[in-house]
């Protein structure tokens, strides 16, 4: 999998160890006569608790020397992540015990100009450490977490945000300060705009309610004025409002300005539905809410502030200013659903009543009425290094356009700098990297504009942009270096599945690669900018950590060694990673073939098709997958005579702007055709049977094991929909209405898009697994597709299996071993 956060290494390998957090207790089985071979794989221990791997090194980190790394292993036996220090001298790792804990170098902070110093938070308090004589100093200690722990301009003192306040302290001693008091509620100072009758009536008749509120209004004035002139009193309070909340804030690195995104308290997220969870340790049944579907809420901007902290001055910022906001890219498609609904209610005898009821003008003035500006979200705000300088990156809500804006602090007011459009829908979920070059006048940032991800860069306020990285290739993770000439980055440029780290002249342009090797990478900058930490991993082995001098062609010097004797004992079936032709793009599919060791033309092979999750989601890479229970189950299928195919169809991430939005408003073709192509590549160049075929896949791979067997029959001979989705209308907001809008506004996508309504297509053997909690695609997906299908006289051709304890991602070895069991069995029914 292709990473995508630098700093937290948060790839699914880590994300599934760290989650193991029940061990499901096996019933005993008998001893076997003769101890089974080292190399055999089994689906037991495929399935079993994954620490029998080895537990890999998680989220590793450069110690503050630059002398050693620290990172993360789950404690044998139990949920428990310990700390361990790797010294580079030596080689040797140790773990860090409790009481050394507070005394570890920190993850992350911020460093001082001249690199001597560096502030962090540890725990929810906020320290400074002066890196040359190893003396580190806790400036807070409470209970509520101090966050975003940074030096102010001059490395002098350190600020950080309590709650909603924020504070400074200074380095060589002294009080607290109080830089931003935010008080979420009405300005005592200000007219009631609430007053009732009895209350203007009391002003207007008795002159003492006048005068004793003018003498009210003299001592808050006076009050103000003292605490304003007195330095030694913390600051005056700006009052935001009351029902509000604040979403984000921003402090300048001068400590003088501030800029705050407030949000409604309470917004109408949508209608969310209830889960119920029959296995309770009470044995009672517990009614858990649900996340909200797809559409059903109302969005709302936000109010962005800037706070001016030395004269006290609030100014709201116009997001009005913002290019194209009042602009209806869905305009169509609106007015096409509305159609749709009005000669639905016409037929259905509806249209009459209604317009009696609403009345002829009502309803004219709702279809004149113009949208106005449309919803954003606010996503980053950042701050130059000298604090002179500060963009906000807003997306619409409609998912079409990303602005990137400056705030000019002299005029009050947002200054557009860049805009990205797409008619299908800007990538919020990955590429939306931000931030400043060193002369505080230039942002950097990525975008997929020329259809892949690359760096840009834009003066601020106004100016001609530059695209710094060209071609077929994405960038990620990037990393300004310390001088301010380049930057560090990850990059898929020599292969869509290798993720190498290059560095990119700014002056220059273009890139120069420093790692080679050939496979999955993940890096930390050491301090000193001269080292690389890297997290390596290939298709047949976990990651691991390696260090490598930041200079191309130098060598990687491997640091840890974590696989468990029985996992290096077994030989895995490595995957070829070959370029599939497409039949309907220029472009290859890229994809895994597992393929059996005593593979021969000479015969026809059975096969199995497994179709990726999450839709945007790179797995045909040559690292280790974050698939990994399913890589070994692929090894396990080609040692029982079956060919594996892995495919990166239309939508997987890490192929560009094009291949990522060819599903919108289709979800479901373009991914089907693929897997076509697929079976045919299979049966043409590795002597597969095309009739003795099977598909499985979880989640979105469930979703698009429905569309193959409701829409193409002929296609796969039987298929397994685990935890898969049924009907897009039930799920959430995030992710759906990027690809298929919403259901009140394109009907049409949702139904061309959605399994349930193709069910009556189903004429081969389906699995559908699902477990009762999952919280993301409910399992009520599954519960309507059943009734469907019992409806239609489908009940010959599936069967299901639920897992009461069960999310979306399984937690009990037990579990997974029962549905892959079942996995396997229908293939073999049914292939061979």
């Amino acid at each position: 999998m292709r990473p995508t956060t630098r700093a937290c290494f948060s790839l699914a390998l880590a994300a599934s160890l760290a989650a193991a957090v029940v061990r499901a207790q096996e019933a005993p089985t008998a001893a076997p006569s003769t101890p089974p071979p080292a190399d055999e794989i089994t689906l037991e221990k495929i399935m079993a608790d994954p620490e029998w791997i080895g537990n890999a090194p998680l989220m590793p980190y450069w110690a503050d020397d630059g002398g050693a790394v620290y990172f993360e292993r789950e404690r044998q036996g139990e949920d428990t992540l310990d700390l361990f220090r790797l010294d580079l001298g030596t080689g040797e790792a140790r773990r860090v015990e409790d009481a050394e804990r507070g005394r570890a170098d920190a993850r992350g902070g911020d460093w001082s100009e001249d690199r001597t110093k560096k502030a962090f938070a540890r725990e929810g308090d906020a320290f400074w450490k002066d890196v040359t004589t190893g003396v580190e100093r806790q400036l807070t200690r409470t209970a509520e977490a101090e966050v975003a722990v940074h030096f102010l301009v001059g490395d002098k003192r350190v600020a950080y945000r309590r709650g909603n306040h924020w504070f400074a302290r200074d380095l060589e001693g002294g009080p607290e300060v109080q830089l931003a008091d935010l008080q979420l509620a009405k300005d005592p100072a200000t007219l009631d705009e609430e007053e009732g009758f009895l209350e203007t009536q009391q002003e207007r008749l008795f002159e003492v309610v006048r005068q004793r509120e003018k003498e009210q209004e003299t001592a808050r004035r006076v009050e103000r004025e003292r605490q304003q002139a007195d330095p030694t009193r913390p600051p005056l309070p700006f009052y935001l409002g009351k029902d509000v909340e604040i979403s984000d804030s921003a402090l300048s690195p001068t400590g003088e300005w501030l800029v705050v995104a407030l949000l409604p308290a309470e917004v109408d997220e949508g209608k969310a539905d209830k889960m119920p969870v029959f296995v309770t340790e009470h044995g009672y049944v517990d009614v858990e809410d649900l996340r909200p579907n797809v559409g059903t809420g109302k969005p709302v901007s936000p109010t962005l502030l800037l706070l001016d902290l030395r004269k006290h001055e609030k100014h709201e910022l116009d997001l009005g200013v913002l290019p194209g906001i009042e602009d209806d890219p869905l305009k169509e498609l609106r007015k096409k659903a509305e159609a749709e609904a009005k000669a639905k209610e016409a037929k259905d005898g509806k249209d009459e009543k209604k317009s009696e009821k609403k009345g002829a003008k009502e309803v004219k003035e709702k279809e004149d009425a113009k949208p106005g500006p449309r919803p954003v979200e606010l996503h980053r705000i950042v701050w130059s290094e000298d604090g002179g300088r500060v963009v906000v990156q807003l997306y619409s809500y409609d998912n079409k356009d990303r602005w990137i804006a400056a705030v000019d602090l002299e005029k009050k007011r947002l200054v557009p700098v860049h805009r990205v459009s797409d008619p299908a829908w800007v990538n919020d979920w990955d590429h939306d990297e931000l931030g400043w070059l060193r002369d505080g006048r230039t942002v950097w940032f990525l975008s997929e504009e020329s259809g892949y991800s690359h760096l840009h860069l834009r003066p601020v306020p106004a100016g001609r942009a530059r695209q710094l990285t060209r071609g077929d290739f994405e960038v990620s993770d990037v990393v300004l270096s310390r001088d301010g000439t380049s930057f560090f980055a990850l990059a898929n440029r020599e292969h869509p599945g290798v993720y190498e780290v290059y560095r990119v002249p700014i002056d220059e342009g273009g890139v120069e690669r420093l790692t080679a090797l050939d496979g999955s990478t993940e890096y930390v900058l050491s301090p000193d900018e001269r080292q690389l930490l890297l997290w390596h991993s290939t298709t047949t082995h976990p990651p691991e950590l390696s260090v490598q001098p930041a200079a191309p062609g130098a060598p990687a010097r491997r640091l840890t060694d974590t696989t468990s004797d029985a996992f290096e004992a077994i030989r895995w079936t490595a995957p070829e990673v070959v370029a599939v032709p497409s039949s309907h793009t220029k472009q290859p599919i890229w994809s895994r073939v597992y393929t059996p060791a005593n593979w021969s033309a000479d015969r026809k092979w059975p096969a199995v098709v497994f179709v990726h999750g999450a839709g945007y989601l790179q797995n045909a890479h040559k690292g280790w997958s974050g698939y990994f229970r399913e890589f070994m189950f692929h090894s396990f299928l080609t040692r029982r005579g079956y060919v594996v195919l892995d495919m990166d169809y239309r939508a997987s991430a890490g192929y560009g702007r094009d291949w990522r939005t060819a599903i919108y408003r289709q979800m479901g073709y373009p991914e089907l055709e693929d897997l076509e192509d697929g079976v045919k590549w299979i049966a043409a160049n590795k002597s597969v049977d095309p009739a003795r075929v099977g598909v499985y896949g979880g989640s979105y791979g469930g979703f698009l094991t429905f569309m193959a067997l409701f829409r193409k029959p002929d296609l796969f001979a039987a298929g397994a929909a685990l935890r898969p989705v049924t009907d897009w209308a039930h799920y959430n907001h995030g992710y759906t209405s990027n690809i298929l809008n919403v259901p009140e506004v394109d009907p049409e996508a949702y139904r061309k898009s959605s399994p349930i309504e193709y069910a009556e297509g189903l004429r081969k053997p389906l699995l559908i697994c699902h477990g009762m909690v999952d919280d993301n695609v409910v399992f009520q997906d599954s519960v309507r597709l059943v009734q469907r299908l019992i409806e239609l006289g489908k009940t010959e051709y599936f069967e299901t299996a639920i897992y009461p304890v069960e999310p979306h991602a399984f937690q009990e070895p037990s579990s997974w071993l029962d549905e892959y069991k079942r996995v396997y069995e229908l293939m073999e029914e049914n292939l061979k």
